[in-house]
């Protein structure tokens, strides 16, 4: 017959493993319940939405089946989702790759484009003006001071007799204050330059070319003309304003 000692010592271990046993099945009632609640409070919720008409359900973060649990079926769909992501975000890569080459591009395409490197520079429209080389600004500038010699300026040529003809007039019938100022554009070093700038300006391609305060009123045969009519002088005191005098230098005689 086991002694006193023996049956003691049992006891306290099947008291032990009785504690134990409740322990645990504590633990997983309680585990149970829980997410039974949770599973009920959402399911709760989501049905209140749609009683509700609300345009979304509630569902828990990271529920991405929106089934009301966080199970495998939400972490297979979280790595589905990531892949698509990826696969859109190296798809747009591509698109943006294939509109703009990273690579450079043709130096013949680009030399030039908004510098003086090329001649060339785009404009806000889009279109392309030719820059100005260092001898067209040379002549902008001394076109510009001869300009300003005088109100009135005869871009002549020395040996062309619609030159002369103008001249005459203008110097010799005319009494002019400030006197014009005649530029000879065969002996000007710049000459022809400045005569192909005076075609773009005033559109008149010959000389001689007569000026007024920067706007051309014609050749010789327009001088001529003006001269005729009686005109000429009134035609260079309303170019010239006050700053300029015009008077014949004799009369004409009567016959």
């Amino acid at each position: 017959m086991p002694s006193q000692r023996r049956l003691r010592a049992l006891l306290y271990i099947v008291l032990a493993a009785v504690v134990v046993l409740l322990f645990f099945t504590s633990q997983a009632r309680h585990s149970r319940e829980t997410g039974a609640i949770k599973d009920f409070y959402h399911k709760t919720m989501n049905g209140l939405e749609r009683e509700r008409g609300g345009s979304q359900q509630v569902i828990p973060a990271h529920d991405h089946d929106a089934d009301g649990d966080i199970d495998e079926d939400d972490a297979i769909m979280a790595k589905e989702m990531a892949a698509q992501l990826r696969q859109a975000e190296q798809k747009a890569k591509e698109n943006a790759n294939a509109k703009a080459p990273n690579k450079p591009d043709d130096p013949k395409k680009v030399i030039g484009v908004g510098s003086a490197a090329g001649g060339h520079k785009e404009e806000e429209d889009g279109d392309l003006e030719v820059e100005e080389t260092p001898e067209e600004h040379q002549v902008e500038v001394e076109l510009d001071l001869i300009l300003r010699k005088s109100p009135v300026i005869i871009f002549s040529k020395s040996y062309c007799p619609y030159s002369k003809r103008a001249k005459g007039i203008l110097l010799e019938k005319y009494v002019i204050e400030p006197a014009p100022y005649v530029v000879e554009l065969d002996l000007h070093p710049l000459g022809r330059k400045i005569q192909d700038r005076l075609a773009i300006i005033t559109k008149r391609t010959t000389v001689p070319n007569i000026m007024i305060y920067g706007k051309s009123i014609g050749g010789g045969d327009d001088v001529a003309a003006l001269d005729n009519d009686n005109k000429l002088a009134a035609k260079i005191k309303e170019l010239g304003g006050k700053r300029v005098e015009v008077s014949k230098r004799f009369s004409e005689k009567s016959s």
